[in-house]
């Protein structure tokens, strides 16, 4: 891969990442308006751990008091923090099955430019909805096991390119009725579990070969990962690097602009992005 297309590929991630706009659909859209091969499943493990290092540095207070909080859990001594992290816990359920056994289908039929033209509009309007009707009214230690469930659902639909993993979480945090600042919290921690496993998930696909031998739908998956764009170990460290500094500072973008001027900006650039993408691919 060229060291241009490699850094452009990096920026991407660690900017979407967080951002209400959907990375898997920014970076599948090089390939499409570009022609760029497929940057391949190291690539994208690779980037997705550098975007779990910075959100890992910059909640590391709250992980150190949530982690304490759950040991004292553990020893029958109840807290708000120990409920949060038991409702996280909770939330964080249902991606499991859905990103193990749905992955097959979302790579073979869902990763379209139509699906990420809907996706980013449908989606886009939605955020809006839930900014605009939201009650704003709960802190993240308003996190019930019901609302918990909620927004775990909610984040099952990430699955589908141009959603938006923060997005969707946000959306259902701020209809359940939590405040703009506590929806990017709540959104936040739940990135940590699920970038983790969808990490851990490509390693496992990349070291098993016999791809069709798991699901027919591999036998589509493996022949167009032979047409990836090869990466350097070098390379990889660039990427990592560039995708990782960039998605912390865009979770310091994040928290600060949505307390002062709410979901506005993100709203309008799905809205643009959605309408042109529709008018490229239709």
């Amino acid at each position: 891969m060229e060291t241009v297309q490699l850094l452009i590929l990096a920026l991407i991630q660690g900017v979407t990442e967080f951002l209400p706009i959907s990375s898997a659909a920014h970076l599948i859209l090089p390939s499409v308006l570009l022609g760029w091969q497929d940057q391949g499943l190291a690539f994208d493990t690779c980037v997705h751990l550098a975007s779990l290092l910075a959100v890992l540095i910059y909640f590391r207070s709250d992980l150190a008091r949530l982690a304490v909080a759950g040991w004292r859990a553990l020893q029958g001594q109840t807290s708000a923090d120990g409920r949060l992290l038991g409702a996280l816990a909770l939330a964080s359920l249902p991606i499991i099955p859905a990103g193990y056994y749905g992955r097959f289908l979302i790579e073979t039929e869902l990763r379209t430019g139509l699906v990420i033209a809907t996706t980013t509009l449908g989606f886009g309007l939605a955020l809006l909805l839930a900014d605009t009707l939201g009650k704003k009214q709960l802190g993240s230690e308003g996190l019930t096991p019901g609302k918990a469930l909620l927004i775990g659902c909610a984040q099952c639909l990430a699955l589908v390119p141009g959603t938006s993993r923060s997005g969707i979480t946000m959306t259902a945090a701020l209809l359940a009725g939590f405040t703009r600042e506590a929806a990017v919290r709540i959104s936040f921690l739940l990135a940590i579990p699920a970038i983790a496993g969808a990490a851990l998930l490509k390693l496992w696909d990349m070291t098993n070969v016999n791809l069709a031998s798991v699901n027919p739908a591999n036998a589509n998956l493996a022949s167009a990962d032979q047409a990836v764009t090869p990466v350097t170990s070098g390379g990889l460290l660039l990427a990592f690097v560039v995708s990782g500094v960039a998605a912390y500072c865009c979770i310091r973008l994040l928290v600060g602009l949505v307390s002062r001027v709410g979901f506005w900006p993100f709203v309008l650039y799905r809205l643009a992005l959605g309408g042109y993408l529709f008018w490229v691919f239709a």
